[in-house]
This record gives structure tokens, C-alpha cells and sequence, in this order.
């Protein structure tokens, strides 16, 4: 079986299994649009699709995916920006509730950027200067322990770079105005699907606290 016919099967198993068992679910969100409560904003990575790890329905999520997780900075200058028109929708349009922004272990986008940060040769043009935006990241995780390399370094970045894309989130004034009305709000998680691990951002105690 070739690899498209593989995902033509696993169609024909999600129609079985999914849609002929529950159709009315399918009805529903098509006459009455979709009202996700949660966008969730997480890598591209083909190990860490939120809906599996989450284990959501249809509609459950309005899911932003991208090279490492990142919400970039708000920037109102004309350009193309396709993770900021879609949080905008996510609040504008269809009201969530929360923004949780999901990073995780063995990120290649965060990999790139310390790579290139250490010196290291840049990964693609496009995905060197998107990573870029997550400098910072690496910064913070070495002004908590000068001392970190390899992938002690890499796994406080990706824990870092987290924060700095709540820190991101912030800077949107549509985030702000919901957020001001009680309407909205942000949560940063890191999962390391390699120990089945996934650990909540307490900015009470501004630590990644292990889910029990």
C-alpha cells in the first residue's frame, strides 16, 4: 500500500468508525458553526497533533499550528501574518475562552535557533528568521543558569520559549481587551510526549509544575 493510499484508508476507517456512528455530530457543527471554547496553539511537529494528545471531539479545539509553537510579536504593518489572523479569529470570531500554547520536548524549531545562536549554520530562510523570534528564549534560559548546553540548554529554551509567546499573546490588543473583560484567558504547557509528560506554567510560583 502506498502512502497516500494509507491516509486514503485511514479516511475510509475515520467514516466508518467516526462519521456513520455519530452523524448527527457532523450535522451539528455544520448548521451550527463551530464554538470551540480552547485555541490551542502548538508545533507542527507530525509527534505532537494536540487533538490525539488532548483526545478532543470535532469542534472541541480551534487548533494554530506553526514551526515551534510561536505566537509572534503583534505587528500592524500590512505584511502577511497567518498565526496572528488566526488568534485573531480565535478571539474575535468565535469567542474562546482560553489560548493554551503548547511547546514541547525535542522541538527542531527551537533546536534551529540555538543551533544558529551558538554559531551553527541556519536551517532554510524562512525558517531561520521565523525562529529568530524566539532568541529571547534561549537568553532567558541562560540568565536562570549560565551553566546550560546540549539538551539541558534545549529543553529550558523550549520551556522559555512557552513563556515568551504568552509574554507575545499580551502585546495583541484584542488578547488584552478579552482578557481586561474577563472573557479570555492564556495558559503555557510542555509536553514531552517521549515520557508522556505534560507540565503546566504556574505563574503564581513561575515554575512548569508536572501533571500528576
Amino acid at each position: 500500500m502506498s502512502g497516500i493510499e494509507n491516509l486514503l484508508s485511514g479516511f475510509r476507517k475515520f467514516r466508518e468508525m467516526y462519521f456513520e456512528k455519530a452523524p448527527g455530530l457532523y450535522r451539528d457543527l455544520l448548521s451550527h458553526g463551530q464554538s470551540p471554547r480552547f485555541a490551542v496553539v502548538a508545533c507542527s511537529d507530525s509527534r505532537v497533533d494536540p487533538a490525539i494528545v488532548l483526545q478532543t471531539e470535532p469542534g472541541d479545539i480551534f487548533a494554530v499550528r506553526n514551526v515551534a509553537a510561536l505566537v509572534p510579536p503583534y505587528e500592524d504593518d500590512g505584511h502577511y501574518h497567518g498565526t496572528s489572523a488566526a488568534l485573531e479569529f480565535a478571539v474575535g470570531e468565535l469567542g474562546v475562552d482560553h489560548i493554551i500554547v503548547i511547546g514541547h520536548a525535542r522541538c527542531g524549531g527551537i533546536e534551529a535557533m540555538v543551533h544558529k545562536q551558538e554559531g551553527g549554520k541556519a536551517g532554510g530562510k524562512f525558517i531561520a528568521a521565523w525562529t529568530d523570534l524566539l532568541r529571547e528564549a534561549r537568553e532567558r534560559a541562560l540568565a536562570v543558569d549560565p551553566g546550560l548546553e546540549g539538551d539541558a540548554l534545549l529543553g529550558a529554551s523550549e520551556r522559555q520559549a512557552v513563556r515568551l509567546s504568552l509574554d507575545n499573546l499580551t502585546t495583541f490588543p484584542f488578547v488584552r481587551e478579552a482578557m481586561a473583560a474577563g472573557d479570555l484567558s492564556l495558559h503555557g504547557w510542555y509536553l514531552n510526549i517521549f515520557d508522556g509528560a505534560l507540565e503546566i506554567w504556574n505563574p503564581g510560583t513561575e515554575a512548569f509544575e508536572r501533571l500528576s
